[in-house]
């Protein structure tokens, strides 16, 4: 028999569904709430207990690729259907799970607030419900990153710098929240960043030739010495002979990705500076530019000893993917 609280919620969603299917007038629907990379998980804290919240641990709490310490994709907090009222419904990011005779595994958008994906997940037993999880967890982890991505970039929208140089220098344009600075403007190179509480947070940008990368079989390597000699030449240390380059001991992780509308090669690592014990997370774009004849790299990195730096680096790749190779025209007087 299917329970009371899915019927209810399930209900909610058909006839949200309907609503909008009918044409009917759009209805109000608040602002989402949480912080980036929150996650509400609406379940029984006995299934949570159990291989089903343990699923749920395995796939949404996993460990982020490219931090130097072990960080989860999600701050997960588990609360039981009883308490999901009132502006709990209302959190940005819902994973809703239940036993129940129906099996289930879609995600809904903008259900109880705006902007909001919930994805649910019903199973009549605890082995179709890891089954069903399984299904979904990797589009779902993608539509969260993905709203969470779009939010973090609406609140520092409010915000820009009004700063040209990556403009003048390169033809692109990046949403730069106004607290960063440009702190190093050179020939093929631009460095902005912005203080933090223990440490800074980077971006740079540059560009090299289109075909520096012509063997693929070496196309690891060659991002590692294209890195190291950037860091050389623009990025040192706190001491003479100290400068960023690639960390040693591990290679980056590098995923094909599309950027500003091209294709572009995502890179994940650490840096470390040679010669000196500092360290610290980099995420790179190296976008193929052919309409410039060139690869267009642009770079957030972190310094923050002792300190979580996922959220910082989430907040460097929502900069990032900004980037718009056609930047506005400014407004004639």
């Amino acid at each position: 028999m299917k329970k009371l609280g899915t019927l209810l919620f399930a209900t909610a969603m058909l006839a949200l569904g309907a609503c909008k299917d009918s044409g009917s007038k759009e209805r109000f629907l608040p602002p989402s709430t949480g912080g980036i990379n929150s996650l509400m998980v609406i379940m029984d804290t006995e299934l949570w207990r159990g291989p089903v919240g343990e699923k749920i641990r395995d796939e949404f709490a996993a460990q982020i690729v490219g931090l130097p310490q072990i960080e989860p994709k999600f701050t997960i907090t588990q609360v039981p259907p009883k308490v999901f009222k009132g502006t709990t419904t209302h959190s940005r990011s819902i994973l809703y799970v239940e036993q129940d005779s129906t099996s289930l595994a879609h995600i809904k958008d903008d259900a109880y607030s705006k902007p909001q994906k919930v994805a649910v997940v019903t199973g009549p037993t605890e082995e179709v419900m890891v089954k069903n999880l399984d299904s979904l967890a990797d589009r779902a982890i993608k539509e969260f990153r993905a709203n969470e991505i779009a939010e973090a970039q609406r609140r520092f929208e409010r915000s820009l710098s009004k700063d040209k140089a990556l403009e003048e220098e390169f033809g692109i344009h990046l949403n730069v929240p106004s607290l960063y600075k440009v702190g190093k403007r050179e020939d093929n190179f631009v460095w902005m960043d912005i203080q933090i509480p223990k440490g800074t947070m980077n971006i740079i940008a540059y560009e090299m030739p289109w075909d520096y990368f012509s063997n693929d079989s070496t196309f690891v390597q060659d991002i590692v010495r294209m890195r190291d000699s950037i860091g050389q030449k623009y990025i040192p240390g706190p001491y003479e002979d100290t400068y960023m380059i690639t960390e040693k001991a591990f290679s980056p992780y590098v995923f094909p990705a599309e950027i500003g509308g091209k294709k572009a090669a995502e890179v994940k690592g650490v840096w470390e500076i040679h010669g000196y014990p500092m360290a610290g997370p980099f995420l790179t774009y190296i976008i193929s530019d052919k309409d410039n004849n060139r690869k267009m790299v642009i770079e957030g990195f972190t310094f923050a000893p002792s300190e979580a730096k996922r959220d910082y680096m989430f907040e460097l790749e929502a900069i990032l993917k900004t980037v718009d190779f056609e930047p506005p025209t400014p407004a004639s007087d």
